[in-house]
């Protein structure tokens, strides 16, 4: 077992290895499914099997230390020499592959139930939520807003809430699911999302904002225009660049259900279909979004976003947001 085990750590380095290198796309939430269901093998096995079995042949040795005692005894030798004690703790202490398993085990399962279930870290890679969210913030995402899904496959067994315009949404990118995504939900099932000439309309009525000054955008190294945006209940800061075109690529768009969607010099124009979202980052000329790739569908997301727990760089961002 001992040989096992080893190989298995050897697999797991290989992976994060190559994970972090960049040589491969690691998948998490499968990898501590896996890393769960190992170590309760190892965990029950030692519970049913290998823990008796030190446990009796630490029984067995003090019981033939007994026995040796009583003999001599009658012989009239009180005196023995050897003290079983030393051996009783060796035979019963974990060998190194199952402290490593078995004893991971109950951390192992606390993190993946609250990962899959109730809360998962992220940390923000880039600049398209700015200025709600900066690079380096590392966030929590609240999994069960949305409603309980299984974890890995990420399938909905228990209805929540729906997401609604202005939430800040983590979800698998559609592209490829195995990336996830942070944006803000702009645009619900059945809405008419426009977005011409750097001004958002949703349903035929423009998306009220307000000037709020500068601000200094890192990622260009230049003062962009802020201003403040309402979504529904939800009023948040967003960028708008008026130096840069709505250009949304100058390829034929081929995401799922791209018909309900209408490009021009101005901008775009989409009919959010049912059981989809369109997402918009709130740094609007420096975003990959919806705009470009499409709707999100239900069973890609993950969770809602609210609360930025540390950024190394600055410890004043730690705090909800909106």
């Amino acid at each position: 077992m001992s040989t096992l085990t080893a190989a298995l750590y050897g697999v797991l380095v290989v992976y994060l290895g190559g994970w972090f290198i960049g040589r491969w796309t690691g998948n998490f939430a499968l990898l501590l499914f896996l890393l769960t269901l190992v170590t309760f093998v190892y965990w029950l096995a030692e519970r049913l099997r290998f823990k008796p079995a030190r446990e009796a042949a630490a029984a067995a040795l003090e019981s033939q230390d007994v026995a040796r005692r009583a003999g001599l005894a009658k012989m009239g030798i009180d005196k023995v020499d050897g003290d079983v004690a030393e051996a009783k703790r060796k035979l019963l202490a974990q060998p190194w592959w199952l402290d490593w398993t078995a004893g991971l085990f109950p951390v192992i399962l606390i993190v993946f139930l609250l990962r899959s279930f109730l809360f998962e870290p992220f940390k923000i890679p880039s600049g398209s939520m700015v200025p709600t969210l900066l690079v380096g913030d590392l966030i929590l995402v609240n999994k069960f807003h949305y409603g309980v899904r299984l974890p890995v496959i990420n399938k909905k067994i228990i209805a929540n809430n729906d997401p609604q315009r202005g939430d800040v949404m983590v979800f698998r990118y559609p592209v490829d699911p195995r990336v996830d995504y942070i944006k803000r939900v702009v645009g619900v099932p059945g809405d008419e999302v426009a977005y011409l000439n750097q001004r958002l309309t949703i349903n035929g009525k423009e998306v009220p904002v307000k000037p709020l000054g500068e601000f200094y955008d890192e990622d260009s190294l230049r003062y962009v225009p802020m201003f403040s945006e309402s979504l529904g209940a939800v009023e948040h800061r967003i960028l708008v660049d008026p130096k840069r075109p709505a250009f949304y690529g100058g390829d034929q768009k081929t995401f799922p259900m791209h018909e309900n969607c209408r490009y021009s010099p101005e901008g775009v124009v989409c009919k959010v279909p049912p059981g989809h979202y369109f997402m918009m980052g709130d740094n609007r000329d420096n975003s990959q979004d919806s705009r470009f790739w499409g709707f999100v569908p239900d069973e890609n997301i993950v969770g809602k976003a609210f609360f930025v727990w540390m950024n190394f760089g600055n410890l004043g961002r730690i705090g909800a947001f909106h």
